[in-house]
């Protein structure tokens, strides 16, 4: 799976790295529920070097399509609400 990283390129993720993803992702979930900035900020660097670890970084010429789109380190909470699906920023 290709996960762009804005601001910062694309990452290739086995498929088998998804579940920890997603545990991270509900984490993040549950601090925007409650609007916790403390606890978000920490949970997205999380995700963000968790899938910087488990994935495989792409050339910077690369052309993949990027299946999805997770936002940058330095997003706002109201940012990465607006980015949030129904099934979070790791659909499971």
């Amino acid at each position: 799976m290709i996960v762009r990283i804005m601001g910062e390129g694309q990452i290739d993720i086995a498929e088998a790295d998804l579940d920890v993803l997603n545990a991270l992702d509900s984490e993040l979930e549950a601090a925007i529920a409650a609007g916790d900035e403390e606890s978000f900020r920490g949970r997205l660097h999380d995700l963000l070097d968790k899938v910087r670890h488990v994935g495989k970084a792409l050339p910077d010429d690369s052309l993949e399509p990027s299946e999805l789109i997770l936002p940058p380190a330095d997003a706002s909470m109201d940012e990465v609400r607006e980015m949030l699906g129904n099934e979070g920023l790791i659909p499971g």
